[in-house]
């Protein structure tokens, strides 16, 4: 049952059908062909977005177009340059550094790129860096946004998966902070040894400038984090403060909005949101069929050949990941295997939370993976660079996620630590 879903998933995906309309035709195919009731699907997905927590996703999306069109990502660029800038391989940090804090507000890796790619880009060719590894690192940056808080992806799988939006959003920063330390790290050894970037001197004026043009939008991050996590508004009502604080310094601080980008952002925030619920929703009516057709317990199944082992079970697990990353949608992608891996995943000692964000990591390596990543040609086509040669340029970038993968998968102190301290 659940291999004849898959099947016709994959045969109407291939032919270029919309992967939340193919997902729903395979489901009402398979339901009717083992004579189910075809009710479940409306039943199933009415009920998965009945959900105060999802609210937070066109909330997110909405906030992080503010920024983009208000000029709060532009004004964050020109601060971290100004602190750290002016060093051997900087601005390769002020790429890390940015793409971290505005992720910090929007949630979406495709929204990063969009809002800081052409700067970063733009900054790092001028001073130095060759273009092919200007846009791999940005891409690659770029996907930190699906791992701290507040993250789409990590706000939609928690959700389904039952588990704390809250605590999933904490147990992301760990790996995230984790990938941007070693990206850091590469970035300073490879541009000393290849003389990347520019030198310059430190200006206290100009930077003490940047840094005051900045502070409204750096408190954004500061404000959704410390209310989310402190406990005093929840992942809903911190994404509306961002909203709404971000709308109040693009417009009345910055004025760089009126009402009608108002009404054209939100629009497509709407727009944008409505694809990822609908993938929710019938990934929601799949999993009706995985249930019946008892599919988690064969993944268990399967998996026990690794006994009680929860790393080696979380590398196969990664490995399955990452393959399925760089040919579907990666929330699809999520709301899909959830439901077949996550008991399979318990059953061999893992956390669940420890599993959510070390899926999350690893389908975030997708993004930027052909044939399907979406930063890849996004940040192809910001860039005017061709994908091939970001490729190439991105391939040490690769193994250092896959390396930060492997520690997540040995060490799950690395996500449950920021769920403790943080929630």
């Amino acid at each position: 049952m659940s291999l004849s879903l898959l099947l016709i998933f994959a045969a109407l995906a291939i032919l270029g059908v919309p992967l939340a309309v193919s997902l729903g035709l395979a489901t009402v195919a398979t339901l009717w062909w083992f004579d189910l009731p075809l009710s479940m699907i409306t039943q199933t997905m009415a009920t998965s977005i009945n959900s105060f927590l999802l609210i937070a996703v066109p909330l997110f999306i909405l906030a992080g177009q503010i920024m983009e069109r208000g000029g709060l990502s532009e004004r964050i660029f020109d601060a971290a340059e100004a602190l750290v800038g002016r060093l051997r391989g900087g601005l390769g940090h002020v790429n890390i550094a940015s793409s971290f804090v505005f992720g910090g507000i929007s949630g979406s890796s495709v929204a990063d790129i969009a809002s800081l790619g052409p700067i970063t880009i733009k900054s790092m060719t001028s001073r130095g860096y060759p273009l092919p590894y200007s846009a791999a690192l940005t891409m690659i940056t770029a996907t930190l946004a699906t791992l701290v808080p507040p993250s789409i992806l990590t706000i939609v799988a928690a959700a389904s998966a039952g588990q704390s939006v809250g605590g999933a959003l904490a147990g992301g920063l760990g790996p995230g902070i984790l990938l941007a330390l070693a990206l850091a790290g590469y970035n300073t050894y490879i541009s000393r040894k290849r003389g990347y970037g520019v030198v310059t001197t430190f200006d206290l004026r100009r930077s003490g400038r940047a840094l005051l043009r900045a502070a409204p939008s750096v408190g954004a991050p500061i404000i959704i984090l410390t209310g989310m996590f402190s406990g005093i508004v929840t992942p809903t009502e911190a994404a509306g403060l961002a909203v709404l604080y971000t709308l109040l310094v693009a417009g009345i601080v910055h004025r760089e909005i009126g009402w009608r980008d108002v009404v054209e952002l939100t629009i497509l925030a709407g727009q944008l949101a409505g694809s990822v619920l609908l993938i929710l929703m019938v990934a929601n009516a799949a999993t009706f069929i995985f249930t019946v057709d008892m599919l988690p317990q064969k993944a268990s199944g399967f998996l026990s050949v690794f006994g009680s082992s929860g790393f080696l079970t979380l590398m196969l697990m990664g490995l399955i990941f990452l393959i399925v990353g760089m040919l579907m949608d990666i929330v699809a992608a999520a709301l899909m295997l959830i439901p077949v891996l996550m008991p399979a995943a318990v059953g061999a000692g893992v956390d669940p939370m420890h599993f959510l964000i070390f899926m999350v990591a690893s389908l975030a390596v997708g993004l930027a993976t052909p044939p399907v990543g979406t930063c890849l040609f996004a940040t192809a086509y910001v860039a005017k660079v061709s994908p091939e040669k970001i490729v190439a340029a991105a391939l040490p970038f690769y193994a250092i996620n896959i390396a930060v993968l492997v520690l997540v998968a040995a060490f799950p102190q690395i996500v449950l630590w920021p769920v403790a301290w943080l929630t």
